[in-house]
């Protein structure tokens, strides 16, 4: 599975934006999670590990599960195109809605 596939779904995105906040313990990552059951968000957690969107590790008993923002940097390249393709087309429109009625930029 790769950084996409993982991001596809809603569950692994919330997962992610929990831990924007900073490094969280599985059991709090699970209790976010009310209609999941505790096996359920491991095997999510654990594709966000696999595909290195995550990392863990143990302390005692618990599992301290942190975001490695670097990872994301395959989405940042391929959304990087079309921030390119937006700001020129918004630059369009500002120029369109700054010249008087009538009148083509």
């Amino acid at each position: 599975m790769d950084v996409f596939t993982a991001l596809a779904d809603p569950t692994r995105r919330a997962l992610l934006d929990l831990l924007t906040s900073g490094a969280r313990p599985a059991g709090d990552l699970v209790a976010a999670f009310p209609a999941l059951t505790q096996p359920a968000i491991s095997r999510h957690l654990r594709v966000l590990r696999d595909v290195g969107l995550v990392d863990v590790r143990a302390e005692a008993q618990r599992r301290i599960y942190t975001l490695r923002p670097e990872a994301l940097s395959e989405v940042d390249a391929w959304l990087g195109r079309y921030r390119e393709y937006w700001a020129s087309h918004l630059d369009a429109i500002e120029a369109h809605l700054a010249s008087p009625p009538g009148e083509k930029p």
